[in-house]
């Protein structure tokens, strides 16, 4: 895959920039680059490889900080809500600002 010159204006466009010809054309070699780059990696088979839990991991043992997945505040919901203006079953009330 690879963009053209007209692509390039279509997103400047889009994202409201205003590039001059020559920062459009480096950011299609930029962007085509990647592109390269991506597809090259595409090709490589990883066919039996393990996914690693971190780069590192391929030359050292990585003991990963992970902790269990537990509440540990309270819930203090109704503290909370006290002082809006509207509640209702737990949920804040905003007024309708679109129609």
């Amino acid at each position: 895959m690879s963009l053209s010159a007209q692509d390039i204006d279509r997103i400047a466009n889009l994202a409201r920039l205003e590039l001059p010809p020559e920062e459009g054309q480096r950011m299609l070699d930029q962007i085509n680059g990647f592109f390269t780059i991506v597809e090259a990696m595409r090709a490589v088979d990883t066919t039996g490889v393990q996914p690693l839990p971190h780069p590192i991991a391929t030359i050292q043992e990585v003991a990963l900080r992970l902790r269990d997945d537990v509440a540990s505040e309270p819930n203090q919901r109704d503290a909370n809500q006290q002082s809006a203006p509207a509640v209702e079953r737990g949920l804040f009330l905003v007024p309708k600002v679109i129609e």
